[in-house]
């Protein structure tokens, strides 16, 4: 099967359309069909009887010299139609066939005599082409034992092509016929139909493809169009639930002077498009709807079978039941599995009545939206799926670390859910240090996005370590080459000290952060640009920097600031004058709300600047003061669990914490015991001072304690329980020089 039948037909159709008289007509089906849909392909013309009856006699309209090799043996030249045999039947049929029955079988044999050697399963399709008035000869399509079989989607294909074909080898015919013998008509069907089903194609979303089928309808070749959609709409091979319930899905008119002669007077106003129809119908299995969908091509409602299915669909009070005959046409919308909706085509009656080369028009449309909305409806799923996917892998909350507050957005590209790689995330470290880290895998797809994932949870795992940031780097760098995966990715990777007030920052290709200093000047900061994830062999290289009591620190994927109307430079200096002028709507002594400052970030977006997904992070750097941090170092000996009890009072008493004083007391001689039990270097003990009290001690073994539940003969093991139970909030983390036992106590909960 085809990966996007729909615009293989689109290109195929414009090309037999532009062909200029029947041998050239061919010569195009044969061009566009090998190898795509069949790997060999030969035409039988017939003659063309006044009567439109069926040809007594076809001739082969040339054959690749290969084919008879592969065949072994060349088709014969000519060949006689009996009336009542397998291919005349066939003929009469209309519709390709593959092998696999008795009748195709004989056809084939009929057309091809004995001799051919043809592959066997259905990799043989017999394609009468058939014009509106007339069956004009018979394609065959051949494909190679070692390929696929003619799937129903290859055969549905293979019925277009051969019927536009069709359409140009009997104009053709028409066009050289007597002048006695009838014209043919003033328009151009097969230049109208080649440029309507380009114009459905455009259509990305279900909604534009009925907007295209209705706009290129109305007025060339209909006065009004109604399209109907089931609804819900069947995805790939799923089995509809339920009965098939038709749903109007947009409807088109000519509006103007003399409209008011055919639709009724309260649907005139041109503010709306809206026909004198029901909005839903629901198809009776044996219903006179039923049956026209089941049978799959257009049909005049010139019949009281088709007169009743007309009026099952817009409803049996409509005025539209009026317009009957061949100036309406009820065709069938089927996709690639079933029927997907019906579309009603209708004609004033002072107009010309369609003719029946309007049915293959009709079809042609019809099949061209139904594959399009097959298409719309599967990629529609997909990009929901890929979209929940990758949202699923982005954090579903941001952490609240000391001395910061984050904010974030994301934004998938406004063509669709386009799937991307674009990633943000936000980790505590030891120390309560935080990293902030925003990357791009570059691409847009599931394989992008399930790079991401991988990157994500690669960069979550070395945090975990507290490597340094171009170490993490490096790291990335190697998992992405482990990967195998051609997808290199930009990623920028921030770790920021409270205590410190620092930043350091390693870049691989990313965009610049700019940093929002407290005054209001937006500045973009320097840093190593570096090479992106993936490239290898990159020496990464990190930077320390200022940031802040105050400061704002914006991180950012190349969607916001890149896109077909400008550069990435251009894109960074206006986001930098965007942060300026936010800030000063506030005034120097007061930093935008952080909420707020995404929000007009985003703003600055214009309609050509979301060609790109949009992973947006923002920091405040509120920092810890000197005066809230207590700092110590302990020798790892007998007295050291002591001195840590003074040293935690002392400080509390000084903050005006004494009722903390001993929980925090014992809680920390507890850990400082453990230390020293296994410690041979010194033990550092620090207490910070924010919302809650965090108490901080490190030690050089590396191995983490874990909880567990003390026997009653135990001499030790209580202390992490103790810990546990009173404290509101305690972890261990790994250094590489030991590690840290940290908890609080205090504030929400404590």
């Amino acid at each position: 099967m085809l990966p996007d039948p729909q615009r293989f037909l689109a290109v195929a159709g414009r090309r037999i359309a532009r062909a200029e008289g029947a041998a050239q007509a061919v010569r195009e089906l044969y061009r566009v069909t090998v190898p795509d849909l069949a790997d060999g392909m030969f035409v039988y013309l017939g003659d063309h009887p006044p009567d439109g009856s069926e040809p007594e006699r076809l001739e082969l309209d040339g054959a690749p010299a290969e084919l008879g090799g592969a065949m072994g043996g060349s088709p014969p030249r000519s060949r006689p139609v009996a009336p009542d045999g397998a291919l005349a039947a066939l003929l009469r049929c209309g519709r390709a066939r593959g092998r696999g029955s008795d009748d195709v079988d004989d056809a084939l044999r009929e057309l091809l005599g004995t001799a051919p050697r043809l592959p066997q399963g259905n990799r043989v399709l017999l394609a009468p082409l058939r014009a509106p008035d007339a069956v004009v000869g018979v394609a065959v399509f051949l494909r190679r034992p070692d390929r696929e079989d003619f799937v129903d989607d290859d055969i549905a294909l293979a019925d277009a092509l051969s019927a536009q074909t069709a359409l140009g080898v009997r104009e053709d015919a028409l066009a050289a016929a007597p002048p006695a013998a009838p014209k043919a008509p003033d328009e151009d069907r097969l230049r109208y139909v080649g440029a309507a089903t380009r114009r459905i194609a455009r259509g990305f979303d279900t909604d534009e493809i009925v907007l295209g089928l209705c706009r290129a309808a109305v007025p060339t070749y209909s006065d009004a169009a109604l399209v109907y959609l089931r609804d819900p709409l069947p995805v790939g091979d799923e089995r509809p639930n339920g009965p098939a319930v038709l749903r109007l899905r947009r409807t088109d008119r000519l509006k103007g002077p003399g409209a008011e002669l055919v639709w009724p007077v309260e649907t005139v106003d041109d503010e709306q498009d809206d026909l004198d129809a029901s909005d839903w119908s629901e198809v009776v299995p044996g219903g006179a709807l039923a049956e026209v969908l089941r049978g799959v091509r257009p049909v005049f409602a010139d019949t009281p079978p088709t007169r009743d299915a007309l009026g099952e669909l817009v409803g049996a009070d409509s005025a539209l039941n009026d317009w009957v005959g061949s100036h309406a046409i009820l065709a069938p919308l089927r996709g690639r599995r079933r029927v997907t909706g019906a579309v009603v085509f209708l004609r004033r009656p002072e107009r010309p009545a369609f003719e029946p080369a309007d049915l293959l028009v009709a079809a042609q449309l019809a099949t061209h939206t139904a594959l399009g909305v097959d298409k719309a409806v599967l990629y529609s799923r997909e990009a929901f799926i890929a979209d929940r996917l990758q949202r699923a892998m982005l954090p579903q909350t941001l952490p609240r670390p000391t001395g910061v507050r984050l904010a974030s957005r994301y934004l998938p590209a406004a063509e669709t859910a386009r799937v991307g790689g674009d990633w943000y995330d936000a980790i505590p470290l030891p120390g309560s240090r935080v990293a902030l880290v925003v990357g791009d895998v570059m691409g847009h797809s599931m394989t992008s996005a399930a790079v991401m994932g991988q990157l994500r949870t690669t960069a979550l795992t070395l945090a975990g370590l507290d490597l340094p940031p171009q170490e993490v780097l490096h790291h990335l760098d190697e998992q992405a080459q482990r990967l195998g995966t051609d997808r290199m990715a930009t990623c920028l990777y921030i770790v920021y000290d409270p205590v410190s007030h620092r930043i350091t920052v390693a870049n691989a290709g990313h965009p610049p952060p700019i940093l929002l200093h407290p005054g209001g000047k937006a500045e973009v900061l320097t840093v190593p640009p570096g090479a992106p994830i993936g490239v290898g062999g990159i020496d990464f290289e990190a930077v320390e920097l200022d940031a802040p009591t105050g400061a704002t620190l914006l991180l950012y994927t190349d969607g916001l600031v890149e896109s077909r109307l400008r550069d990435v430079w251009t894109g960074i200096e206006q986001l930098r004058e965007k942060l300026a002028a936010t800030a000063q709507l506030t005034g120097p002594d007061r930093p935008p709300p952080l909420e707020a400052l995404c929000d007009e970030v985003l703003d600055m977006l214009g309609p050509g600047d979301r060609d790109d997904d949009i992973a947006l992070l923002a920091a405040r750097f509120d920092g810890i003061a000197p005066s809230d941090v207590a700092y110590w170092t302990l020798e790892p000996e007998v007295g050291a669990p002591g001195r840590a009890r003074r040293l935690t009072r002392q400080a509390l008493a000084g903050w005006g914490l004494e009722d903390l004083s001993d929980t925090a007391e014992l809680l920390v001689s507890e850990i400082v015991t453990n230390a020293v039990r296994h410690a041979s270097r010194p033990i550092s003990l620090r207490l910070l001072r924010t919302d809650v009290l965090r108490c901080e001690v490190g030690d050089d073994v590396p191995q983490l304690p874990r909880l567990r539940q003390a026997k009653a003969t135990d001499e030790h093991g209580r202390g992490l329980y103790l810990v546990h139970r009173l404290a509101r909030r305690w972890g261990t983390t790994r250094l590489g020089t030991g590690k840290i036992v940290w908890f609080e106590l205090g504030g929400p909960g404590g």
